[in-house]
């Protein structure tokens, strides 16, 4: 957790940083704007600003967002002024802080914003056999892939690996290269000179630099573009960047690891995604499984998060009945543990009585999970998915593609330019598919064949 002061307020944030310090933070001082971009563009980085309310906090915002430097804003100020502290918020501020400040209070928000609460809870053998690989190669410098479905906890996984490394007591810098322009990301991980382009005000030391000596974690990979990928490869292969603009390369010394919910084989297929690269950063992979294939953490997890939310909402601490846990154990938790989460937030809020009752484990529009989930259509629409799933797997891409190409065209009872538009193709890539079915010695139904539809004119 790193943490920027941003201010004097005559002493009394020397109390904050000690708190902060005292929880884990590495703590860094700036007088005022200025001083506080300068800290930031050089590559100390900070997960949250502390800044005193009677400094201009919306002119700091616009500088942050101007320059695309991501953290957020806690306001402080030694008097308790209602009006400072809504003025505050209203320029940007996620919240404020009255001086000198209560150790609690500092230590509260410094945990919401490093989501360091975030345990890495596992009972199910299959989740123990990827923790205990963690385990193994946490202490060394090889790149780590993580895989699985959205919502399983790959960042979390990826933060325990680090915790458990040399670099432990280095930076651990995360970037979601999903959520980034493809245009600003390359900056982002590289950093840029002054002048490099438009908006480079000043030099930004990049993610790269901000990690070196700890660890980098590239969060959705797959969705990064492929020219940037090749940098990408060099910077890992070299042990160094070029920032954009830059005319000299720059050391870097870093751990990669990195996330991703596609399959990655696929995507080089493809073409996607570099194969090389997916070489160099698949030296391990740690493949967690949906939670519908861990069910001994289903309710391990579940009495972790209402023990959370019942103390963040202050109520009671319930109990999970029978019938509720039968619901939890019986759901397919398609969202996985994010939705395991909700799911248990939303019941802690709901539940009356001494105990939380199925009653109240409930979806996002209020229905009964085992209801919402159980319903006829819902029900035979997930066979039928199942079963096609199950009649597709062992076979080539080449095959499905003929057997649908095909089908189609007999549905449309031979009808070429019918059946192109249903599959999406132009009437040309349709004639060259069957042109090579027929070379193949494969039967083609004849174009435009009578039957229940009306005739269409030939189309070849």
């Amino acid at each position: 957790m790193r943490l920027l002061i941003v201010g004097t307020l005559k002493g009394q944030l020397t109390t904050a940083t000690k708190i902060a310090m005292e929880n884990g933070a590495t703590v860094t001082h700036a007088e005022d704007h200025e001083q506080a971009m300068r800290v930031l563009r050089g590559g100390k980085g900070a997960d949250l600003l502390l800044v005193d309310v009677a400094l201009d906090i919306r002119d700091l915002v616009m500088r942050l967002e101007a320059e695309h430097i991501h953290a957020p804003i806690v306001a402080c100020g030694i008097t308790n002024d209602a009006r400072a502290a809504v003025a505050a918020i209203h320029a940007g501020a996620k919240e404020y802080i009255p001086l000198p400040p209560e150790p609690e209070l500092i230590a509260a928000v410094l945990a919401a914003v490093a989501n360091d609460s975030r345990e890495l809870i596992y009972r199910d053998d299959a989740m123990a056999r990827v923790i205990k690989l963690a385990q193994q190669i946490a202490g060394s410098d090889a790149s780590v892939m993580i895989t699985g479905e959205s919502g399983t906890g790959k960042e979390v996984l990826a933060r325990y690996v680090h915790t458990r490394s040399a670099r432990a007591k280095r930076p651990f810098i995360s970037i979601n290269c999903a959520a980034i322009p493809e245009h600003l990301l390359e900056s982002e991980l590289f950093g840029h000179e002054k002048g490099a382009f438009t908006g480079a005000i000043a030099r930004r030391i990049g993610k790269f630099e901000e990690a070196t000596g700890g660890t980098l974690l590239l969060d959705e990979i797959s969705e990064m573009d492929v020219r940037l990928q090749s940098k990408l490869l060099r910077a890992i292969q070299e042990r160094v960047i070029d920032r954009v603009g830059g005319t000299k390369p720059v050391p870097v010394d870093i751990r990669i690891i990195a996330t991703s919910n596609r399959n990655l084989a696929e995507a080089v297929r493809e073409g996607t995604f570099r194969e090389d690269l997916l070489f160099r950063l698949n030296v391990v992979n740690l493949k967690i499984p949906p939670l519908r294939e861990r069910p001994a953490d289903i309710l391990e997890l579940a009495q972790h998060f209402v023990k959370k939310y019942a103390e963040a909402n202050g109520v009671p601490l319930r109990p999970i009945s029978a019938e509720a846990r039968r619901v939890l154990s019986t759901n397919r938790w398609q969202g996985n543990v994010r939705e395991l989460e909700n799911t248990m937030h939303r019941a802690v809020l709901m539940a009356q009585g001494d105990e939380i009752g199925a009653d109240a484990i409930i979806t996002p529009d209020g229905d009964r999970l085992d209801v919402a989930r159980t319903a006829p259509a819902v029900a035979h629409a997930t066979m039928a998915a199942e079963q096609v799933t199950r009649a597709l797997v062992g076979r080539t891409v080449a095959d499905v593609e003929r057997d649908l190409i095909l089908e189609t065209l007999k549905h449309c009872l031979g009808n070429r330019t019918h059946a192109a538009n249903i599959l999406g193709i132009s009437i040309r890539t349709l004639r060259n598919k069957l042109n090579e079915y027929a070379d193949g010695g494969i039967p083609i139904p004849p174009a435009g064949t009578p039957g229940e539809y009306p005739r269409m004119p030939a189309m070849g």
